[in-house]
């Protein structure tokens, strides 16, 4: 893993939060607008991409070219740049499309640094709502209209007290799904669609578990940064490292996650 010096740490944070403030202002005018033109990415099924996507993401991208030129960059809406520093962005502009087009305030700005072993540090970002939830490299903290606090994952250690979210009912493939059905009749309470603001949750200690599939790298590597940070567990179902995408088993507890872990696995 790459090491930092505090001052090194306190100017990569000082980028991550221009970067966010940046997406912020180019994402909140396009926020419940009447007629926002949506594209589709994904024949055969439904991706939407917005102006706001499109526009965040190149703001952040501007933060970059003048404040880290060297680093490498991968972002969902313009793709990869290598860089030489050793170090790479990983950008998902508006995590949860779905819900922005929809109105609801449950998806955000994702933004993570990483070296070749995962991420380092990782911000999830909700411009509506005014929550910025920060964690690596010396942070591990959340802020909110009118508040600071410090980021931790709940106790909970029995998955029958566990509150569990997913994104969508019909999780992955098939045999996903049913992986994830032997998980679900064993928690206390199941809920549905909070895109990237779940894994915020988990590490403000509000909620105890999140399981997803058909993740990319952008989608996963900022709440992996903060949940760790905040002392959870996240991997793939089969408990290999998930910063590359895949599935993903995010846990407050190691005894909570060794526990959903198994039910996965079958």
């Amino acid at each position: 893993m790459t090491r930092f010096t505090s001052a090194d740490a306190s100017d990569l944070w000082s980028v991550a939060e221009q970067m966010a403030d940046a997406a912020r202002a180019a994402i909140l005018p396009h926020f419940r607008s009447i007629g926002l033109a949506t594209d589709n990415k994904l024949a055969g099924g439904f991706d939407p991409v917005t102006i706001a996507d499109r526009a965040a993401e190149t703001a952040m991208r501007d933060v970059l070219a003048r404040l880290r030129p060297d680093d490498g960059i991968l972002g969902e809406e313009h793709g990869s740049v290598a860089g030489t520093s050793g170090l790479t962005w990983v950008l998902d502009p508006i995590d949860g499309t779905r819900s922005f087009i929809s109105g609801t305030p449950t998806w955000g700005v994702l933004i993570a640094l990483s070296d070749k072993t995962g991420p380092l540090m990782g911000m999830i970002d909700q411009p509506y709502v005014g929550e910025r939830f920060m964690g690596g490299l010396g942070r591990c903290d959340w802020t909110g209209p009118g508040r600071r606090d410090l980021l931790g994952t709940k106790p909970t250690t029995d998955l029958s007290q566990a509150i569990l979210f997913s994104t969508f009912p019909e999780i992955g493939s098939p045999d996903q799904r049913t992986a994830f059905e032997r998980v679900t009749p064993k928690v206390k309470l199941t809920r549905y669609g909070c895109d990237c603001y779940a894994y915020a949750l988990l590490a403000a200690g509000q909620i105890d578990l999140v399981i997803e599939a058909g993740l990319n790298a952008y989608d996963i590597q900022a709440p992996i940064a903060v949940i760790e940070a905040a002392g959870g567990v996240v991997t793939q179902w089969d408990g290999t490292p998930a910063h590359d995408g895949g599935t993903a088993l995010a846990a407050a507890t190691p005894e909570l996650h060794a526990a959903a872990l198994a039910l996965l696995k079958g």
